[in-house]
């Protein structure tokens, strides 16, 4: 396999500055929905979703991602089109969801980094004022024509206030269309998926510097299991660091995907291995995501998650693959 190079570098986020590409870091998931693909209802309950996200910071995470909405699609056989997909959720229910998380997570653990998974401005924004961090936007910029501002925003406040701060951090995914079109979508080659890819992401890019956005903001994630075919996600993998190119560090989120339960399938009499099956896969995922480039990797499963990045950020060491910064 062969390793590339990660630049180190400073994220900046709405109050504070992260290292990325010394040594990976580790989001964990905070899924506070009923109907994720791996965890659905489990921590729909404030409570619950508090006591896990605190149980995450304990084994080790660097930071968290707090999600109130699934995108996942339909699992019918052969996920063709036509399988049934996640419903929609408004922003006020969005908000009612995450943000009494958001806010007892804080409260019990003030210098936790909270990132938001929402594509939806006005959630963003009250999340922002409640504390978070980071905005992880699925769409990139492209589902809703707000999130860009919002993400433009520098929040000056008095001392004490949760909100005061800079611009947020931002995460830009690539997502290949809505999820309701997904499987109707036809194949791409290596090549051709990168080159999408690659495209979308700078299409974000441009989004984000036409509203001011600073680019030392912004992390870029290739979007496994969105708008790609289940093969596809091991093209992108194999040569996810040609997107280093782009100039920004990476973000991969692989933990418990589809595509990794499909490949698994002759070991599971045929069938996709479910969920919490597929921890082993994504080790193996997470750790060639590493390799090829990830600044971040996001898990559901963080003690694993880890110590997969100390292995694999001690290959990166021995291989002399992470260049320093100009100045360090």
């Amino acid at each position: 396999m062969t390793t590339s190079k990660r630049k180190v570098t400073q994220w900046q986020l709405r109050t504070r500055t992260l290292e990325l590409g010394r040594r990976t870091l580790v989001m964990g998931i905070v899924n506070i929905t009923p109907d994720s693909f791996s965890d659905g209802g489990r921590f729909l309950a404030p409570d619950a979703a508090i006591a896990h996200a605190l149980q995450l910071l304990d084994e080790g995470a660097d930071l968290l991602d707090l999600g109130a909405e699934s995108t996942r699609p339909g699992s019918r056989a052969g996920g063709a089109a036509g399988s049934v997909w996640a419903p929609a959720v408004s922003a006020a229910e969005e908000q009612a969801r995450l943000l009494p998380v958001l806010e007892g997570i804080l409260r019990a653990c003030p210098s936790a980094i909270l990132s938001v998974d929402t594509y939806k401005a006005a959630t963003a924004r009250a999340a922002l004022q409640a504390g978070a961090e980071i905005v992880n936007d699925v769409s990139g910029l492209a589902w809703d024509a707000e999130m860009a501002a919002v993400c433009a925003e520098t929040r000056c406040g008095a001392g004490g206030n949760p909100g005061a701060g800079g611009n947020p951090g931002l995460v830009l995914m690539h997502t290949r269309g809505r999820p309701e079109v997904w499987q109707a979508q036809p194949p791409l080659a290596p090549d051709e998926l990168l080159a999408a890819v690659r495209d979308g992401l700078e299409s974000s890019l441009k989004k984000a510097a036409a509203k001011g956005i600073p680019l030392e903001s912004i992390v870029l994630d290739p979007g496994y299991g969105f708008g790609k075919r289940f093969e596809e996600n091991y093209f992108l993998l194999a040569r996810q660091a040609e997107l280093l190119a782009l100039g920004r560090p990476l973000l991969a989120g692989v933990s418990r995907k589809s595509f990794l339960g499909r490949t698994l399938a002759p070991l599971y009499g045929g069938k996709d291995a479910p969920p919490l099956a597929r921890e082993t896969a994504g080790v193996a995922a997470m750790t060639a995501a590493i390799l090829h480039g990830a600044s971040i990797i996001r898990a559901h499963a963080v003690r694993q998650a880890v110590e997969t990045a100390r292995i694999a950020d001690a290959v990166l060491a021995c291989g002399t693959a992470i260049a320093p910064q100009d100045g360090l």
